[in-house]
């Protein structure tokens, strides 16, 4: 077996797990917005986003992040250097810290000090699919 294409596969299988969470934790933001602080359904709201923050979130990135600078290494220094790698490597970056503002936001939840609304939830859900989108095309047609 290919050690290269196993790395990559399970590259892209963990980028599916963390996106899945980046998109879903804002939705969930949504809709917590509607609750009372204190209330039954605010607990289950801050149990869900816990889990999916610690147990499916953080760890998908982490794996995404060790197995892309590993096939990147695979690759070498020259392809490490090419524009649209290091384009995409910010890409990803920015993908990261919107994943701890929504660590971030969680807390506020937690702590009865969200003072966002739900409309804000809804706009910043478009974030991660136009960074995904973006990174994707960069991936498959290499420009520059």
């Amino acid at each position: 077996m290919d050690i290269y294409l196993l790395l990559k596969s399970l590259h892209i299988i963990s980028i599916i797990a963390w996106m899945a969470g980046l998109l879903y934790l804002p939705r969930i933001f949504v809709y917590h917005c509607q609750t009372s602080f204190g209330s039954e359904t605010h607990e289950k709201f801050v149990q869900m986003e816990y889990r999916l923050l610690k147990f499916i979130m953080n760890p998908a990135m982490i794996v995404s992040w060790i197995l892309g600078i590993g096939l990147l290494g695979m690759l070498g220094h020259e392809a490490a250097m090419q524009f649209w790698v290091q384009l995409k490597v910010g890409l990803v970056i920015a993908m990261s810290g919107f994943h701890g503002f929504l660590g971030v936001c969680r807390k506020k939840f937690l702590n009865n000090q969200n003072v966002k609304t739900e409309n804000f939830y809804r706009l910043i859900n478009e974030i991660p699919t136009v960074l995904m989108v973006i990174i994707i095309f960069l991936v498959i047609f290499k420009p520059l």
